[in-house]
């Protein structure tokens, strides 16, 4: 129960020539297959895109600059922080 016979097989091309035709079958098999192979073609390019997107942020980082503990982080604000006051 619940395998594919060959009749399946058979009952199912005979529905596809009667709804579609013998001339179109041909024709949509052959669309579909160029679908499909634009689709492998795209997806490879977006897989290799991530590949490559990783390797130049791989190569684009750089360490922290290294400062002395007696000098202020050139990462600090020097400038003092400011209070807001609200005007009631």
């Amino acid at each position: 129960m619940g395998a594919v016979r060959p009749w399946h097989i058979i009952v199912l091309v005979v529905v596809l020539i009667l709804l579609f035709g013998a001339k179109r079958l041909p024709d949509a098999a052959r669309s579909l297959g160029r679908s499909l192979r634009i689709i492998k073609a795209e997806t490879r390019g977006l897989a290799e895109d991530d590949v490559n997107a990783k390797g130049e942020a791989q190569a684009g980082r750089q360490p922290l600059p290294q400062v002395p503990d007696d000098q202020p982080s050139p990462l600090d604000d020097p400038a003092p922080q400011r209070q807001h006051v609200r005007d009631n």
